[in-house]
């Protein structure tokens, strides 16, 4: 019980440190500076880093040891794609009337972070708003499946939300994801769509 409480200790902060952008895409996981920073042996971080892997964020090189993932442009506009197919297909098959309660409570997650410029937090709220919308449709496997992309499309949007907090307003993404929800609320698949198609992570695109 132990070891597995250090593996999810050293899962949950390398997972912080790459989903916040503070570990860059293809930097050098050096296992001695790791169980150093993270107090640990090197048996439950490599776990820890089996663990990510899996999920995406990790790849073991080998005889170079492991490395935060990197994607390719082509990497990102196929995740792009499958996410717009699982969206499309999920706002399609929703039942009218759906509780939107946890909808409502992601958005005003996203909320909070805005206002506290925690980048994580922000990146997270964004992620678990998007996979409520998904969840509306009642289909487990397909909202697993779709987290599971979009915690990829984090690790890349991750070093671009820097960017966009050079050159937008920090209220620019609250005010979308309002229209998404407003959207939703109203039933209106056919705006919804729209909302999602017109959503700003496409502009990460380049």
């Amino acid at each position: 019980m132990e070891t597995y409480s250090l593996v999810e200790l050293a899962v949950d902060r390398l997972k912080r440190d790459i989903l916040s952008g503070r570990t860059d895409p293809g930097e050098r996981l050096v296992e001695e500076q790791l169980t150093r920073r993270l107090g640990i042996s090197r048996a439950p971080l490599r776990e820890a880093m089996r663990l990510l892997a899996e999920q995406g964020l990790v790849e073991h090189i080998p005889r170079r040891g492991a490395r935060v993932a990197t994607l390719s442009d082509d990497d990102v506009r196929e995740l792009y794609e499958v996410r717009d197919v699982l969206e499309r297909h999920a706002v399609t098959t929703t039942p009218p009337g759906r509780d939107l309660s946890r909808l409502r409570s992601a958005l005003e997650s996203i909320r909070k972070a805005t206002e506290a410029d925690d980048r994580l937090e922000l990146a997270n709220a964004h992620r678990r708003f998007h996979v409520e919308v998904v969840a509306l449709s009642g289909n487990r496997q397909l909202t697993g499946l779709y987290e599971s992309i979009l915690v990829r499309i984090q690790l890349y949007m991750a070093v671009n939300m820097r960017r966009e907090a050079e050159t937008a307003r920090a209220l620019d993404g609250v005010l979308r994801h309002e229209r998404l929800f407003e959207a939703a609320e109203h039933g209106d698949a056919d705006a919804l769509l729209e909302a999602l198609g017109g959503h700003g992570a496409r502009t990460y695109l380049n």
